[in-house]
């Protein structure tokens, strides 16, 4: 849905009347609140006419009754960032932030990511299909331990697991099953992990994430105040601008557009593997994101902007906005 800006725009009039898509009902309900009560504090301090709306509780006809102009989408996880609800809005023909339906559906699937960033020859980290029935001892075979698994369609690391042993890996397919029909495992990578945020078709600065938990999970990514964030990442410049490279090319792979984040993982051999893409990554006070556009010299407010402008159509920016 969204389009290259190629123009920049200086006066908040043109966006019109903007909602908050934010909460929603899915597993990261919470993350969205307060990414979304973040980017509405946001674009109010801009003058913006923003307005919160949230699908869980406000009936789909208010965007048409309240004359909405277009949506920025702070959903996380189903409904929200699986382009279902980037559908609704393209049928009621309201514009909207971030990622079309093709590319929110495709980043949201853990598995279709997978099997169309093979299909490019990007690297990504081995994997295997689980469901209920999948004998543990081939996966075993093949992946080794340790390994992680997670559901095939969820964020923030809901229902993630990194398994030690046979008897642990039945029990995390168990958990990864509750959150639908199919789960990954995932070869184990010894690290380092990187995050490049992505904002109109710029590679932002790279953040290097370290925790001291097992690995980065919802606790580390949204309270641990022990995650340690470094940008500059240590990288070479040129070795940097390779991860910048893989980031885009696996962006573009899966359909992604306007903004986003690519996260990676170094395998033994030193070399960066794809983990996954995110369409609507978080906007709170642990976000990756607004981290890298500070490296980058933009704060919060700008960010927020810069995002909304996703939204434009063709035609929409001109001379002298």
């Amino acid at each position: 849905m969204s389009a290259t800006v190629q123009q920049r725009v200086q006066s908040p009039a043109l966006f019109g009347r903007v909602a908050v898509a934010l909460g929603g009902d899915s597993a990261e309900r919470e993350v969205s609140l307060r990414s979304g009560q973040a980017v509405l504090d946001a674009l109010r301090r801009r003058g913006v006419d923003a307005s919160p709306f949230d699908p869980a509780h406000d009936p789909l006809s208010l965007l048409l009754e309240h004359r909405f102009d277009r949506v920025w989408i702070a959903l996380h996880g189903r409904g929200g960032e699986d382009g279902s609800f980037q559908g609704l809005l393209q049928h009621l023909r309201v514009p909207y932030t971030g990622s079309g339906v093709l590319g929110s559906a495709l980043a949201m699937d853990k598995l279709a990511t997978k099997r169309v960033l093979s299909g490019a020859r990007l690297p990504t980290a081995a994997y295997a299909v689980m469901d209920g029935n999948t004998p543990v001892a081939s996966v075993l075979e093949r992946l080794g331990l340790p390994l992680f698994v997670k559901p095939a369609a969820e964020g923030s690391s809901v229902g993630m697991s990194r398994v030690t042993s046979a008897q642990a890996l039945g029990e995390a397919v168990t958990a990864a099953l509750r959150h639908g029909s199919v789960a990954l495992a995932e070869a184990f990578l010894p690290g380092p992990e990187y995050t490049v945020a992505i904002l109109q078709r710029e590679a932002l600065p790279v953040i290097r994430i370290e925790t001291p938990r097992e690995f980065y999970d919802y606790e580390a990514k949204y309270s641990d105040d022990s995650t340690r964030y470094l940008c500059p990442c240590g990288l070479a410049p040129a070795r940097e601008a390779e991860l910048q490279a893989l980031a885009l090319a696996s962006f573009d792979a899966v359909a992604a557009s306007g903004w986003g984040r690519v996260d990676l993982m170094c395998d033994a051999a030193g070399e960066p593997q794809v983990l996954e893409v995110n369409t609507v990554p978080g906007m709170t006070d642990h976000s990756l994101v607004p981290m890298a556009a500070a490296a980058a010299g933009m704060d919060f407010d700008a960010l927020v902007w810069r995002v909304l402008e996703t939204s434009l159509q063709p035609g929409e920016v001109r001379d002298g906005t």
